[in-house]
């Protein structure tokens, strides 16, 4: 129902805010304790077990701050746990992905000539996603963590198999998004599996009066820093649905690989000059050239365009009352930049890889069509091409007429 249309989208607004705001909780905490750690410095009034202190001004007032290597002698009164800003982000993605790829399957999800039908493409796209970390958790668990440069290696290496394995049955857009998902499980499933279980049984033998173990806050720590590394490219991942030279491309998963490779670069970066050990300046010379490689991948050859069968649901789109008038309507005022190869001067592909040359296009992007040219004036962009307010009624009417 076209009622239906309008809450879904702001459902899928709400989740959207919800998910950036926990986001942006946990980034910002990860990086600032990243930064911290490394910033540490040894001090001689140092109280025992103490590992090394860092000052801070920040709004107008001094922090003092101390860490301890595996924990202090007794159970201190308060303790501040950093586990929320994981889970929620989790949580509220896992919730837009069902809204906008399980909800919205036969438009976003899977590929034109994809071997999986639409339940089984769903699944695919939400049992996946445990793989990685059934995988990486278990090399973690070999003994892999006493080389932890081979270790970032084989995870690389699993990520863009998963990336490449995606794109046999999802379209580009998906590939990307399910990818930073994959990615994103494994960061929090590190966070609930391991880091957070760690801690509690410091805690735990601090409460009980007994000596901590100093393996468990090792363990942590090797985790954190992985998701440290993996925080950038799971940003890109996620915002890369805006941008149809990453995702509708021939070589989409090896430019997400090459994202990876990019957040490690930066954060190499940043982690060096955080803990004082200069500023490794060849890390954005290697970054600027990794990007390079993106951009001339990116113009090889755009994601090819293929027909599929319609639903039924669509087939009654092209068949309702208004549809030739909506087609005239789309071909005059839209399809000079959704187009295979764009008219309008500098774009090289369809914003958003959205193609609108064929009733079936017409009718796989009917809600798309009817919320953000017929109920809102987003498209065209600052109606540029001159849609007529009759002309966003009719295609009012079409949807509703369809729906009905």
């Amino acid at each position: 129902m076209p009622e239906q249309a309008i809450i879904l989208e702001w459902a899928g607004f709400a989740i959207r805010w919800l998910h950036v705001i926990t986001a942006m909780a946990w980034i910002g905490s990860s990086f600032y304790f990243i930064a911290l750690d490394l910033g540490l410095r040894r001090a001689p009034d140092l109280p025992p077990g103490a590992h090394g202190e860092e000052w801070q001004v920040h709004g107008g007032g001094f922090y003092h701050i101390r860490k301890y290597l595996v924990a202090p002698s007794q159970m201190p009164e308060h303790l501040t746990w950093f586990k929320w800003e994981s889970y929620s982000t989790w949580l509220s993605g896992a919730a837009l992905l069902a809204l906008v790829y399980w909800a919205g399957a036969e438009l976003y999800l899977l590929a034109p000539d994809s071997p999986l039908g639409l339940w089984q493409g769903i699944a695919v796209s939400g049992g996946s996603l445990a793989i990685g970390w059934l995988i990486y958790d278990r090399l973690c668990k070999s003994g892999m963590a006493e080389r932890p440069t081979l270790l970032m290696l084989l995870l690389f290496v699993l990520l863009t198999a998963m990336g490449w394995a995606y794109t046999q049955v999802f379209t580009g857009r998906a590939m990307m998004l399910h990818l930073g998902a994959f990615t994103a499980t494994i960061m929090t499933a590190n966070v609930f599996f391991i880091i957070m279980p760690n801690q509690r049984i410091v805690v735990a033998d601090l409460q009980a009066g007994r000596e901590a173990d100093a393996k468990y806050g090792r363990i942590a720590k090797l985790r954190s820093t992985h998701n440290n590394y993996l925080t950038l490219p799971v940003i890109f991942l996620m915002l890369s649905n805006h941008y149809p030279l990453a995702f509708a491309t021939e070589w989409n998963w090896v430019i997400a690989a090459l994202v990876f490779l990019m957040g490690v670069t930066i954060r190499h970066f940043f982690n060096s000059m955080h803990a004082r050990q200069g500023r490794p300046w060849w890390t954005w010379g290697l970054t600027a050239l990794i990007f390079a490689v993106i951009v001339w991948l990116s113009a090889l050859s755009p994601e090819a365009a293929q027909e599929a069968t319609l639903t039924p649901a669509q087939t009654r789109l092209t068949e309702a009352p208004g549809f030739d008038a909506v087609q005239e309507i789309v071909a005059i005022r839209c399809s000079m930049c959704h187009a295979a190869e764009p008219l309008w001067p500098g774009l090289a592909h369809a914003p958003g890889n959205v193609i609108l040359e064929s009733p079936a296009d017409i009718a796989r992007h009917a809600r798309p069509l009817y919320l953000q040219a017929g109920l809102s004036h987003a498209m065209p962009p600052a109606n540029l091409t001159w849609m007529e307010p009759a002309e966003r009624q009719a295609l009012v009417a079409w949807y509703r007429a369809a729906a009905r």
